[in-house]
């Protein structure tokens, strides 16, 4: 009996000590009122059926970092914000060379950040899906192994980056939000992963996005996914629409979850999340940079890119990102850039403005400010054309390449092989699985478009895309300026680069971004005017409840 009873008190201490060893930071919260409130958005894509995902533990998610984080006090992290909250990355790499910040305390900082906020039902964004287990140790290792030199601040090196969840990472899920990839566990890091880590990029985790890059429902919230939930934008949760598809890319960055994210783009998906998120981000040329390890929506249109919040950032995790792959049939070789070649401001530069959209009060002030700042600003108005076939390039590129994804680049238990296996997974539990439908894959399903139609709908496209943008010959414009992603479709059959970067906020406190259009690979000029009118203006502002 004796026995019997010290047995029974060892187990309880034993768990107790576990149970104090294992704290429960996120907690499920009833979210029927605040579901009830938002039906009444006038926006029918912000009606939410749901915020929280029904499949994440973020607890799992943090488990590994339960004893670094214990030992990382709110006063620490506090001490910590003047050397890190909205710093650029050559600001921060000096505060790590004069000895106020390490990589060590620096991705900390991030992950204490994260906790605080994700954890918190007023403040959450929905934003992490998953995060790098070993990334703490990583960052002392960088802290051993660094060696500074004359660029040192220039570098990417320890900087904490997150990664949208459709880009292959080793050692991490890539789920493209889609509960059909929650077993995509084991695979090799993307090409471009592969580039940040020889850059000494530290990965710090996966973000959310709109489940399988938007191509998935129509008309439902953008930012949604099953595996990750609904993202929120910080500037008004629930309020204002986050972008997408890139979106917890855009929020995350926003605010200061990390240096910088990896979006993803087919048409407006890095561009709309930057600019809903106040942030700079850059869709390249397509074939900049790589596209192999992540999961496709065209293989003719899609692109990564940096989304950070400033123009220096994003010029540095270009540089890091370039490299011809090859693998990618689409892929290009691109020397790497020295900052001071993009400080030459707007002087000489001949800008296109479209006309209609100078009765946007934001824009034409913007658009006057850098006339007066010496660019010649010609208004333009592009001729009425259409892009026919646009959702059958996507809906053919996707049924022919997705299949291939599956094959070369994903693990090997991921049960589904193609769109038609995706859709009769999802039926089988599609409150859980496909809450706003699955439209968009239904009609991949139904669409007979042979390859040699194809090839004539992509030519068209690209001819209707090069003669909307014709101002370009005929004047002979540096670039164009839009608003947010207003002309996306447009640059991405034409395959023109942008650079978007904040330029203020409405009335009701929405960003809004000035976007810069230009020529392939003319992403140097366009960061020479994008960082022109960021100094400037200094638009960014950090949300108002993540400072």
């Amino acid at each position: 009996m004796k026995k019997a009873f010290l047995i029974t008190v060892s187990f309880f201490l034993f768990f107790s000590c576990q149970q104090k060893e294992n704290p429960i930071f996120f907690k499920k919260y009833d979210e029927t009122i605040a579901l009830e409130k938002q039906q009444n958005h006038q926006n029918g894509r912000m009606k939410f059926k749901l915020f929280q995902s029904k499949y994440l533990d973020m607890n799992e998610v943090f488990e590994p970092f339960i004893n670094d984080l214990a030992n990382f006090s709110e006063q620490e992290y506090e001490s910590l914000k003047p050397y890190i909250l909205e710093n650029d990355i050559p600001s921060i790499q000096k505060n790590v060379k004069d000895g106020y910040l390490s990589y060590e305390k620096l991705t900390l900082f991030y992950l204490y950040r994260i906790r605080k906020f994700e954890s918190d039902s007023t403040t959450s964004l929905n934003a992490i899906i998953a995060l790098n287990p070993n990334v703490i140790n990583e960052a002392k290792q960088r802290d051993k192994d660094r060696k500074w030199g004359a660029l040192s601040e220039m570098e990417l090196y320890g900087m904490p980056i997150l990664l949208k969840d459709n880009i292959n990472t080793k050692g991490m899920p890539t789920t493209a939000g889609a509960l059909a990839l929650v077993e995509n566990k084991d695979t090799e890091d993307a090409f471009i992963v592969k580039k940040l880590k020889e850059n000494g990029a530290l990965i710090l985790g996966k973000v959310n996005l709109s489940e399988w890059a938007y191509y998935f429902c129509s008309g439902c919230p953008l930012g949604y996914s099953a595996v990750g939930g609904q993202s929120l934008n910080p500037y008004g949760r629930g309020i204002f629409e986050t972008g997408g598809s890139s979106a917890s890319s855009g929020t995350s960055v926003a605010v200061n979850y990390a240096v910088a994210a990896i979006g993803t783009e087919t048409a407006g998906s890095i561009t709309s999340p930057s600019s809903q998120n106040s942030i700079v981000g850059l869709k390249p040329t397509i074939g900049l940079f790589s596209r192999t390890g992540i999961v496709p929506v065209s293989s003719t249109l899609d692109t990564p890119g940096p989304m950070t919040k400033n123009v220096i950032d994003n010029f540095i995790v270009t540089n890091a990102l370039l490299g011809k792959d090859q693998k990618d049939p689409k892929s290009f070789e691109l020397i790497s850039a020295n900052f001071g070649d993009i400080q030459e401001g707007f002087k000489g530069k001949k800008i296109g403005v479209f006309s209609t959209l100078l009765q946007d009060s934001i824009y034409k002030l913007n658009v006057d400010n850098i006339r007066k700042h010496g660019a010649e600003i010609i208004e333009i108005t592009p001729p009425q054309v259409d892009l026919p076939g646009f959702l059958t390039l996507l809906n053919i590129d996707m049924k022919y390449h997705l299949p291939l994804y599956l094959k070369e680049f994903s693990d090997k238990n991921v049960v589904v092989k193609s769109v038609n296996d995706v859709v009769e997974f999802n039926k089988k539990d599609s409150l859980l699985r496909a809450p706003y439908g699955q439209q968009l894959f239904e009609e991949i399903l139904k669409d007979t478009t042979t390859i040699e139609q194809l090839q004539e709908i992509k030519s068209t496209l690209m001819k209707n895309a090069h003669t909307f943008f014709g101002a370009f010959e005929t004047h002979d414009l540096d670039a164009i300026l839009s608003i947010n992603n207003y002309h996306a479709a447009y640059s991405a059959v034409a395959e023109y680069p942008n650079l978007t970067v904040p330029m203020g906020y409405k009335k009701t406190g929405e960003p809004l971004n000035l976007t810069f259009i230009g020529l392939p690979k003319t992403e140097g000029k366009l960061y020479i005017l994008g960082y022109a009118f960021e100094q400037l203006t200094k638009y960014r502002k950090l949300p108002l409840n993540y400072q």
